[in-house]
């Protein structure tokens, strides 16, 4: 992502961690908050806001998990630690509705787009430090590689891109959830709900993967041609 000459890249991250946390995040925020409302519902009666907040405690519950599994409290665990006291504090604060608390859930993400947004006003955006978590093995030599990379004009540029589409696509995905939660029935939106959360985040990581290979090719074509342009002078 820059228009360097090509470095060594850093070490990458385990793969096998990466499965685990992917699996141990589908199992404790998609399957068991539905499992959950489902039984307490279906089995014991429970009122379906009642029923709802006490699966919202599974997606809290995988945060904290991850974020003592790093053992590490860098800008990316200070970002998890904030959203959980957010979600902690929507959760409780005002009306304990169904219709309330579906709101609340999506007042989260569209909270983490209007935080995208607002680091682009910051010396680096929110995507930046995202990238140095998931892109390196955290190691102080790949750190050092990835904060080195600042230096250069395309790889800040594509940051703040990249961070200006997940900040609006959040705002977008939480206003399409409370729209539908007025629409729709509850247990159809706690269904729903985490694979729109997580289709989402999905899709957006996706897009990141290409965006990133993309814009490094592009940068090493400048590079190459700069270089040839320079033998050439």
């Amino acid at each position: 992502m820059s228009t360097a000459p090509a470095q060594s890249a850093p070490p990458a991250r385990s793969g096998r961690a990466a499965g685990i946390g992917l699996a141990l995040t589908i199992a404790l925020s998609v399957v068991a908050p539905i499992l959950t409302y489902n039984t307490l519902v279906d089995d014991h009666g429970w009122s379906e806001a009642s029923a709802l907040l006490v699966s919202g405690a599974w997606p809290v519950l995988d945060s904290a998990i991850m974020v003592a599994w790093r053992r590490k409290l860098d800008e990316f665990a200070l970002v998890t630690l904030v959203f959980l006291a957010i979600t902690a504090a929507v959760s409780l604060i005002g009306a304990h509705s169904t219709r309330a608390l579906l709101v609340k859930d999506s007042a989260v993400t569209g909270l983490f787009g209007l935080l995208c947004l607002a680091t682009l006003l910051a010396p680096r955006p929110l995507m930046f430090y995202f990238g140095r978590k998931f892109g390196t093995d955290g190691t102080p030599e790949g750190v050092a590689y990835y904060n080195g990379l600042w230096r250069f004009e395309g790889f800040r540029a594509a940051q703040r891109q990249m961070t200006l589409v997940w900040g609006v696509v959040y705002l977008v995905e939480a206003a399409v959830r409370i729209v539908l939660s007025y629409v729709l029935d509850t247990s159809a939106m706690v269904t729903l709900s985490p694979f729109m959360i997580y289709g989402t985040l999905g899709g957006l990581a996706l897009w990141t993967v290409r965006f990133v290979k993309r814009t490094k090719a592009e940068g090493e074509r400048r590079a190459a041609a700069a270089a040839t342009a320079a033998a050439a002078a």
